[in-house]
């Protein structure tokens, strides 16, 4: 498909991001890893584009900050592993400026780095540690 963005600079993002002790602390476990396997890989990514577009894409979201769970669902923890929490995180990070609707083009690029994250972690290839959850 070629709609879909190269994964290099996506991984380069998340290798970056495991770096920082905050982000690193976050693993799919329990519930939240049985759930990204019950639901398979299309409806996780359903999922996270609806929740990005409910909680992240508005350019004013309610509770901007405090809006993503810590857990509960495999999109909430791969959205603090990867800084796309918030609209603070994604500016920080992600050189998204707040203020503005997210574009069509950062929330599916929102999307594409929680999914990647998510793979990585059902694959075991985030490159380096190999948690058990």
């Amino acid at each position: 498909m070629t709609d879909s963005p190269d994964p290099r600079p996506i991984d380069r993002r998340l290798d970056a991001l495991a770096r920082q002790p905050f982000r690193a602390g976050f693993h799919l476990r329990g519930r939240d890893r049985a759930t990204a396997e019950l639901k398979g890989p299309a409806t996780i990514r359903w999922h996270a584009y609806d929740l990005v577009a409910r909680r992240l894409a508005p350019a004013a979201p309610y509770k901007d900050g405090k809006q993503t769970p810590y857990r509960g669902h495999p999109v909430f923890v791969a959205q603090h592993a990867t800084a796309t929490c918030c609209r603070g995180c994604l500016s920080r990070w992600h050189g998204i400026p707040r203020g503005r609707q997210l574009t069509r083009a950062e929330h599916v690029y929102v999307v594409e780095v929680i999914c990647r994250w998510i793979e990585r972690e059902m694959t075991g290839g985030s490159g380096g540690t190999s948690g058990t959850g």
